[in-house]
């Protein structure tokens, strides 16, 4: 296990004034940047204008005239939580506006690959359509629209993946991400993109007339519900934008407004609406859509959020259910795999090198994304995770650490190497490639050789942030229920962690892999602390330990409590933390 360092944000007497959640709740904004004439999460008014985004004019009016001639618009998106709800968006939307027409096509993760290939675009052309729409991809797809004008087929371009050298020849392209746009919010989810074309389509529609009495407004706040979920599992930073995106969508779920699907989503994993969270949507929903495109078809997750029939929306959830469970098995099955492999590589005794590719010749290729994850969190080192993809070719999904960004690192070692890597795209912290297997070593000795001109031999220690030390008389229910609906958390606005040193009163496995304990502050009453997949640290559970935690409540059988969710635990024989900030430092300002 890689070492970690606890940092606290400001001196250890962060909460010394705290006597009310309020009062903890302006520490931590202003530990995320925020001052306190800033509103955390302003209402829709205050999201970034859509005139910012380039190309959106020229999107509109082609999407308008479509409408208005009764064409046949065809989204085409990813087989990913981002892209099925960002189709969902699209579909509902268009239709919503008067599209007479309106189909969706999502490629194969197994036998397509990512975004709009030739192969994808021959399987649109018997569909006919006078428009293809990308959605959360095209980007990157020069071939696929290049082949699409050959076949007479314009192509609109709506995505937020990061560009290469060239652009696609689209009829239009809308992506905060391309050079010359001014849109202030570069991190917009796809399904975030579609939502801001859609609002800005509904006011040139009412514009030149085609919405009014015959053809009511539809009130777009609608469709929000699924761009919080999209917004929210594709990992994006919540900036102050997508703060904005999610909370909305958030208060429509609580206050059941959500559409079928996202209702019998939450169903199946057990989680109140009314009180559903960004985490919620990110560790419970989002893995359960996410697995019809890891495992089968991403068409099945789209079709749960198209529909209108809760009891055909909770069949199609159910169905979900089971696929994300079979997903964990083979997660797991995996991972032990993986970590048999990197036994391997220290056998000589060696350190392990500072980045790792991996490959298992019975992998699946749609898990081999989160086995990347959890091998980074373990190693703290950027991975990839190749898994046979047929034809002599390796697909692999890549996971980097803070400091290398795995897009530019693959593109590096294409530039060195050309011909080693067949395709790749993606974002700092994840991407996805294609090589041929021949090409695997190669490929290994340059990836690394890549990360170790940025990171060094040794990547740098990871880190805790710790907002400090929560006092014991604030570890209540109420502080609890407070710090869940104060988020939306996430990404750049990230959930609020504490540390403290507590003795340890009881420990157990429980669930085979994860540590319960039992524990108590210096003046506090007893609580109940979990370590989920922590079970590993049973045997140092024991005296006083400092943990790094999450307060959180717990519901079982209709009983709320206040417990601490820890992922960190050392034995403690000094009571100051690892390291510490200085007072101005802050987790990532805001703008």
């Amino acid at each position: 296990m890689t070492s970690v360092r606890i940092r606290r944000l400001r001196a250890q007497d962060s909460f010394a004034q705290a006597r009310t959640p309020r009062d903890v709740l302006a520490v931590l904004y202003a530990n995320r940047g925020l001052g306190e004439a800033d509103e955390p999460t302003p209402g829709l008014a205050a999201l970034a204008p859509a005139t910012a985004l380039r190309g959106l004019g020229q999107a509109v009016v082609l999407l308008a005239e479509l409408i208005q001639q009764g064409g046949h618009i065809l989204v085409v998106g990813d087989y990913d939580a981002d892209g099925a709800t960002g189709s969902a968006v699209a579909i509902r939307g268009l239709r919503a506006l008067g599209a007479a027409k309106v189909s969706f096509l999502v490629p194969s993760r197994f036998d397509n690959g990512y975004g709009l290939s030739p192969a994808v675009v021959d399987a649109a052309k018997d569909l006919a359509p006078d428009l293809i729409m990308t959605v959360d991809n095209g980007i990157s797809s020069l071939s696929g629209v290049a082949h699409a004008r050959s076949l007479g087929i314009p192509v609109l371009v709506t995505d937020h993946h990061l560009p290469g050298d060239r652009l696609p020849e689209a009829v239009g392209i809308v992506n905060p991400n391309q050079g010359g746009c001014a849109f202030p919010s570069k991190h917009l989810a796809g399904v975030g993109v579609v939502f801001y074309l859609l609002a800005a389509l509904r006011s040139h529609l009412r514009e030149i007339g085609w919405l009014g009495s015959v053809r009511p407004e539809p009130n777009l706040a609608e469709l929000l519900d699924l761009v919080a979920l999209g917004t929210v599992a594709d990992v994006v930073t919540l900036d102050r934008n997508n703060r904005i995106l999610v909370e909305q969508g958030l208060r429509r779920i609580r206050a059941g407004r959500s559409c079928a699907g996202v209702r019998a989503l939450l169903q199946v994993a057990g989680r109140d609406p009314a009180r559903v969270t960004a985490s919620d949507l990110g560790f419970f929903v989002a893995p359960r859509l996410n697995a019809a495109g890891r495992l089968e078809e991403m068409s099945l997750g789209v079709e749960c959020l198209l529909s209108e029939d809760p009891a055909r929306a909770l069949e199609i959830a159910q169905v979900l259910d089971g696929l994300n469970t079979r997903r964990r098995e083979i997660e797991g099955e995996m991972k032990d795999q993986a970590e048999l492999l990197l036994e391997g590589l220290c056998l000589d005794g060696q350190a392990l090198p500072p980045a790792l590719c991996l490959f298992g010749e019975d992998w699946h290729q749609g898990v081999s994304g989160i086995v990347a994850a959890r091998i980074r969190e373990r190693y703290h080192r950027p991975v990839i995770a190749f898994a046979d993809a047929g034809d002599g070719q390796l697909r692999g999904s890549a996971r980097s650490v803070d400091g290398l960004h795995m897009r530019d690192a693959i593109d590096r070692v294409d530039r060195r190497h050309p011909g080693l890597v067949e395709r790749f795209g993606g974002h700092a912290m994840a991407a996805g490639l294609t090589l041929q297997s021949a090409c695997l070593d190669d490929f290994r000795t340059a990836f690394i050789e890549a990360v170790r001109a940025q990171l060094g031999d040794v990547p740098a220690q990871p880190e805790i942030l710790s907002d400090g030390e929560l006092p014991d008389a604030l570890m209540t229910l109420e502080m609890a229920e407070t710090l869940r609906l104060a988020g939306p958390w996430g990404k750049g606005f990230p959930e609020p962690r504490f540390d403290g040193l507590f003795d340890v009163l009881s420990a157990r496995l429980v669930g085979e892999r994860h540590l319960k304990l039992r524990v108590a502050g210096t003046h506090a009453q007893p609580i109940d602390a979990i370590g989920f997949n922590l079970g590993e640290l049973l045997a140092t559970a024991r005296g006083r330990v400092r943990l790094a935690y999450r307060l959180d409540v717990n519901a079982y059988r209709g009983v709320r409590t206040p417990q601490l969710l820890f992922d960190y635990l050392e034995p403690s024989d000094n009571p100051e933390p690892s390291d510490h900030l200085a007072p101005s430092d802050q987790l990532e300002p805001r703008a």
